[in-house]
């Protein structure tokens, strides 16, 4: 068992506050993301919880366990760092096993654990290479390693691959991914990148400036986004986010932009949009896709528009797209052949808009 709450958990540096009463429950064996901007509090909270930062106020509880004043090495945590931290003058097994030794654990235990682990991260063969022998991406699974032979209750990851190429940031993200479903622990996971904490999260929690935002699993924060932040955060590309405001005539509501262009609302059951208010739209590029290639929409979602870039990806291309004077991104297949500067009729799926107040960044339909 491995749960671990956050109860109004505040950290200030004199009299700045960086973190604001946080409150976070983590159930036994769930993989959490801690994501958001750099400075907004996310390596701050997980230092906290691993005991190597001071909380200014509240409480954190490892398995109904107060922790705030338990040592790092006494709370059955293991952290794995953004910079590897393998001591350059020993092997991989020594590297491994290092945390044991000072445990006084018995050898026989030592070699078994290790070779254990080696074996799970596919490093049998280079226990005996120093680190200066190894890739970028052995050695985070050493790193790896290190903390799984101690076999901790919850496993810490801050911010684990940033000093990784693309490619290989893919391939640790799969075994990080794989790593979770075969140790059976609790995983908390810093990133300021949002593709890595939608891959890999059970549930994700969104931080800006020391404030929780949202939390979610990732298809939540996806289709749900709370306010423009979020909405903005999630997602690649990101949301098209635009001001407009609330424009009704007689039994339509429409969102009206600076430009004349009007987007029709949906009906929604219990939604009652002001006339005037201020918001903002909020779609995304694969909900705007040429026309034909959504025929069940009706005419009025369909917008002449015209193409301004193309930025061919293989499987999809992204369009930036003008339509009256709005810009948007737009997804499209990837083998649809499109210019610059080419008029294009532009399907709207309506169905999936967002709106937000504009003052409080709320979602508000």
């Amino acid at each position: 068992m491995a749960e671990l709450k956050l109860k109004n958990i505040i950290k200030k540096y004199g009299k700045t506050q960086v973190v604001h009463g946080i409150n976070l429950d983590i159930t036994d064996k769930e993989f959490i993301v801690l994501v958001g901007p750099s400075g907004c509090g996310k390596s701050t909270v997980l230092r906290m919880i691993a005991g190597l930062e001071q909380i200014s106020s509240g409480t954190i509880t490892i398995d109904d366990i107060i922790v705030n004043d338990i040592a790092p090495k006494d709370r059955g945590l293991a952290m794995v760092f953004q910079n590897y931290a393998l001591y350059p003058h020993m092997n991989v097994f020594e590297n491994m096993s290092f945390g044991l030794k000072l445990n006084k654990t018995p050898k026989q235990e030592i070699r078994q654990r290790v070779e254990e682990v080696a074996t799970i991260l596919g490093l049998e063969d280079l226990l005996l290479r120093k680190p200066h022998e190894l890739s970028g991406g052995q050695r985070q699974r050493v790193a790896m390693g290190r903390a799984m032979v101690r076999k901790p209750a919850i496993f810490l990851f801050d911010e684990p691959l940033s000093n990784l190429d693309a490619k290989l940031r893919i391939q640790m993200r799969a075994e990080i991914k794989l790593l979770h479903q075969r140790v059976d622990s609790t995983m908390i996971y810093v990133t300021h990148d949002q593709v890595e904490a939608m891959t890999l999260a059970d549930r994700i929690v969104v931080l800006k400036d020391g404030y929780i935002e949202q939390v979610g699993t990732p298809l939540e924060l996806f289709s749900h986004p709370v306010n423009t932040f979020v909405a903005g955060f999630i997602g690649t590309p990101p949301m098209n986010l635009v001001d407009g405001k609330i424009f009704k005539q007689e039994h339509h509501t429409f969102v009206l932009f600076e430009t004349g262009l009007r987007i029709p609302v949906p009906d929604k059951e219990g939604i009652d949009l002001l006339h005037d208010q201020a918001v903002v739209l909020g779609l995304r590029a694969e909900e705007i896709t040429p026309a034909d290639t959504q025929p069940q929409l009706p005419e009025e979602w369909r917008f002449p528009g015209t193409v301004m870039v193309v930025e061919p990806l293989g499987n999809e291309t992204h369009l930036h797209v003008d339509i009256n004077g709005v810009k948007l991104m737009s997804r499209s297949e990837g083998r649809q052949l499109l210019r610059p500067n080419e008029d294009i009729t532009l399907g709207l799926n309506l169905n999936e808009m967002h709106l937000f107040d504009a003052k409080t960044t709320r979602v508000v339909y």
